[in-house]
C-alpha cells in the first residue's frame, strides 16, 4: 500500500461512528512519520521500565491510567523511562478523553519530534474506532474492471469483456430501483481477512456511467441520491460472456460455484449473453437466490431432494405392487 503518515490520519474525512476527533497538540515536525501497522499499544510497561518487546512501531495510546502515572513520574522527577521511550521512533502518542500530557513529557516529545495527538473519545471507544479505520486502510486491495451494484441488498460485481453490456445492464437494474456503487473501475478491499468491500476507484467519477451511443450520464442527477451508495460488500460475482454454442452451461445449479478474489471465496455465476435474454432479471433472481442461500434455503438442492424422494416413493410403490 501507499505510505500512510500521521498527517494522513489527521486529514481523514470520517463521519459519525468512524470519527476520531483528533487534533495535534505538539510535535508537528513528526507528522510526516509513517504509520506502518494497524495496531495499538498501551505503553504502561515501558513507562515502568520494561522495554523488552516494546511495540514502538504502533500508535501509543495514553488513557487515564497512563496519564496519571506520567504525572506521578514527573512529580518524583523520574524521567529516565520517558526519555528512553522517546529514543525510539514512535509514530505518535494519542491522549484520550481530552487528557493533556504533563509539561516534561510534552517537552521530551517535542525534542524527539514525536507528534502528540488528543481526542475527546474514551480509550475504549477510540481504540475500537481507530482499529476499524486502520484495518480498512491497511486491508489488501486491488482495482478490477466491472460494475458494482446493490441488488435486493446483495452487492453484485458484474464483470465481462468490454462491449458485452455491463453498463447497460446496470442501468436497467438502477431503473428497476437498485443502486449503483461504481461503474467501470472498482476498488476491492479485503477487510478483516474474510469479506470484500467495493467502492469506486475515483470518488468523482464512480457514480457516472458511460453508455455507448449516449455518452457519460450522472446517475445521481438522473435517478436521485437513492440510486447510489458509496461502498458495498461484494457478495456475488457475475461473469457475463457471449453465448458459446459449443459450451455447456449449468442448468441445475446444485453445486455452489465460487471464485477467489484477494483470497476470499465469492459466490460466482457465469451468465451467457445473447439477443432475447433478459439479463437484468436473471441477475435479480440470482441475487434473491443468494439471499435465500444465506437464510439456509438452497433451491437447487431442495429440488434434487424432492426428486430423489419422489423416485424412492415410486420405487417402493413398484416393489409393493410387483409383490402382490
Amino acid at each position: 500500500m501507499e505510505k500512510f503518515t500521521v498527517l494522513d490520519l489527521l486529514q481523514l474525512d470520517l463521519k459519525e461512528h468512524d470519527a476520531l476527533n483528533l487534533k495535534c497538540l505538539g510535535g508537528r515536525p513528526g507528522l510526516i512519520r509513517e504509520i506502518k501497522m494497524p495496531e495499538l499499544n498501551r505503553p504502561g510497561l515501558a513507562l515502568g521500565g520494561f522495554f523488552d518487546s516494546f511495540a514502538e512501531q504502533r500508535l501509543q495510546i495514553f488513557g487515564r491510567g497512563e496519564t496519571s502515572y506520567l504525572c506521578k513520574l514527573e512529580k518524583e522527577k523520574k524521567l529516565s523511562n520517558i526519555k528512553k521511550m522517546f529514543s525510539f521512533t514512535l509514530p505518535c502518542c494519542v491522549f484520550t478523553s481530552n487528557l493533556e500530557p504533563p509539561p516534561q513529557f510534552f517537552s521530551l516529545a517535542e525534542e524527539s519530534g514525536c507528534p502528540i495527538l488528543q481526542t475527546d473519545l474514551s480509550s475504549s471507544e477510540f481504540s475500537t474506532r481507530i482499529m476499524r479505520v486502520l484495518s480498512n486502510i491497511f486491508a489488501p486491495k486491488k482495482n478490477v474492471h466491472g460494475v458494482l451494484v446493490e441488488v435486493f441488498g446483495i452487492g453484485v460485481l458484474i464483470q465481462g469483456e468490454s462491449g458485452v453490456g455491463k453498463s447497460e445492464i446496470a442501468l436497467e437494474l438502477i431503473e428497476r430501483g437498485h443502486r449503483l456503487v461504481a461503474d467501470d473501475a472498482v476498488e476491492v478491499r479485503c477487510v478483516g481477512g474474510n469479506f470484500l468491500m467495493g467502492k469506486g476507484v475515483n470518488v468523482i467519477a464512480s457514480h457516472h456511467m458511460e453508455i455507448r451511443g449516449l455518452g457519460i450520464i450522472n446517475v445521481t442527477h438522473l435517478f436521485g441520491v437513492g440510486a447510489i451508495r458509496d461502498k458495498k460488500q461484494i457478495q456475488l460475482l457475475v461473469q457475463l460472456e457471449e453465448w458459446d454454442t459449443n459450451k455447456t452451461y449449468d442448468r441445475i445449479g446444485s453445486e455452489d460455484s465460487t471464485i477467489e478474489l484477494l483470497g476470499v471465496a465469492v459466490p460466482y455465476l457465469q451468465i451467457p449473453v445473447k439477443p432475447g435474454r433478459n439479463i437484468p432479471i436473471i441477475i435479480e433472481t440470482g441475487a434473491m437466490n443468494e439471499r435465500l442461500k444465506k437464510l439456509g434455503y438452497h433451491s437447487a438442492k431442495e429440488f434434487s431432494r424432492s426428486i430423489m424422494n419422489w423416485l424412492e416413493t415410486e420405487r417402493a410403490r413398484s416393489v409393493y405392487f410387483e409383490s402382490q
